[in-house]
């Protein structure tokens, strides 16, 4: 019978009434049947073992069935375990307070058959289905988990909290952002002379340890594209001096290239200014920000020497009090004209 695996445990002092009913239960199926003789070895054998239905006796003597009842609900492991109370045809009213406190039905003595098999099944089915609730909850909530582990995969944290508060990212300006553009000298080269699985591997490592690096420093990764990193510093936290953090976070990732095999040399181009961000596209979404601060940062990554983090004289001229820096000279940059840029060499 489909019953046979189901824990039952039969809770009564007398041992008549324990050895009547359990045979009962055994002629209807119920093979795994286990018996207290008072609460307090209920309780224990509780705490060992899973049961699925409790038949508990409204009166014992030194833990009556009241006592039992109100361990078990205020247990939260125990909690959900149905209780069926068992009663004296004369105890109707303990029977109502048993139920106030929590037991799902009762059953009076002498025991009547048709009544123990209707509601030992009643309250084993409600047991099965609230436990199947249970774990569609839980996978319900699996599921949210997962949903935000992806979307912390594709947007940044800022851009996950603005989305899960409004059901939105409203595309806008950001006036005060310092982004940081890094890429990895002769890529291209190892890309050719290495396997895929060499090459992907490789950058995976780094991209990694830039992702530790960008976190340490308060600062939100935007995106990668190829072997390029962007991210940003004061885009959605604000914070005190997202210049010097941006300028620090790339002299890290300068030191972390060479450390990591198999040892690059990295540029990394810092500029400051006003950004447009937002989401783009409706498959394969991104969020991407847009204007000439983000163009700048990527122009001067290009100018800056192999190892190297440059900026540009005005960003550099926010935090000159904070560091050491040497002139690369004014260069061209397409759509800006001759701009000086600075190579950062010491933060403090």
């Amino acid at each position: 019978m489909s019953e046979v695996g189901h824990a039952l445990l039969v809770v009564d002092d007398n041992e008549d009434n324990r050895f009547t009913l359990t045979e009962r239960l055994k002629r209807e199926g119920y093979r795994n049947v286990a018996c207290a003789s008072n609460g307090r070895e209920a309780l224990e054998m509780l705490a060992t073992r899973p049961f699925d239905l409790v038949l508990l006796d409204i009166t014992m003597p030194e833990m009556d069935g009241y006592q039992v009842l109100e361990h078990l609900k205020a247990d939260t492991t125990l909690r959900n375990i149905p209780v069926v109370m068992i009663s004296a045809v004369d105890e109707i009213d303990n029977v109502a307070r048993c139920i106030s406190l929590g037991a799902e039905d009762y059953l009076a003595k002498p025991f009547n058959a048709v009544l123990l098999r209707a509601r030992v099944a009643a309250c084993l089915e409600k047991k099965r289905l609230r436990d199947q609730e249970a774990v569609y909850m839980q996978q319900i909530e699996n599921e949210k988990r997962r949903a935000d582990e992806l979307l912390y995969a594709i947007l940044p944290a800022g851009a996950v909290r603005e989305l899960k508060a409004t059901n939105e990212v409203r595309p806008r300006r950001y006036n005060e952002v310092a982004v940081l553009f890094c890429d990895v000298v002769g890529f291209t080269a190892y890309c050719d002379e290495n396997p895929p699985e060499k090459v992907v591997e490789d950058l995976q490592a780094l991209i990694g340890e830039y992702e530790r690096i960008v976190s340490q420093h308060g600062m939100e990764k935007i995106k990668t594209i190829g072997d390029a990193f962007m991210a940003t510093a004061g885009l959605f936290d604000r914070m005190p001096d997202p210049v010097f953090a941006s300028l620090q976070c790339g002299l890290d990732m300068v030191r972390a290239s060479r450390r990591i095999e198999p040892k690059w040399e990295v540029r990394v181009g810092v500029q400051f200014g006003p950004v447009v961000a937002g989401i783009i596209g409706q498959r394969q979404y991104v969020f991407d920000l847009w204007g000439d601060t983000v163009n700048m940062a990527s122009r001067i990554a290009a100018h800056a020497s192999p190892g190297t983090v440059a900026t540009s004289g005005a960003t550099w001229h926010r935090i000159r009090e904070r560091g050491r820096g040497h002139t690369l000279g004014f260069v061209e940059i397409k759509g800006k004209g001759r701009i000086e840029l600075i190579e950062c060499q010491e933060l403090r």
